[in-house]
């Protein structure tokens, strides 16, 4: 498989949980009032996990960015919250690929594969 160069993101804010929010019309608020997620047994608001997946299809087209995706499949492995500096990560062999997206101690936030065309 070939390895494409990793994807640093800045750490979310979040504001840009609320932004997400009014964008996707997702407005659990897990994802954006602390005390609701503090009630819900969380440490902290989580991000959306399609707010990550976004962030995935970014990567792919960065790095195929004349291809069309043909197929798009993740699993969502751990909760991300805000303050967490994201890195994007993937390899290929031929149209078929995989990517992970995994904060700054490792941790696998996403996970998924890709076809393009």
């Amino acid at each position: 498989m070939n390895e494409f160069s990793v994807i640093r993101k800045q750490p979310l804010k979040p504001i840009d949980l609320v932004k997400y929010s009014g964008a996707s019309g997702d407005f659990n608020e897990i994802h954006t009032v602390p005390g609701v997620a503090h009630e819900k047994g969380l440490k902290d608001i989580i991000a959306h996990g399609m707010f990550l997946m976004g962030w995935a299809g970014e990567a792919i087209s960065e790095w195929f960015p004349d291809a069309k995706l043909s197929r798009f499949k993740v699993r969502f492995q751990a909760v991300t919250h805000p303050g967490s500096e994201l890195f994007i990560s993937g390899a290929a062999d031929g149209n078929k690929g995989e990517i992970i997206i995994s904060d700054s101690v490792g941790e696998v936030k996403l996970r998924g594969s890709f076809e393009i065309q």
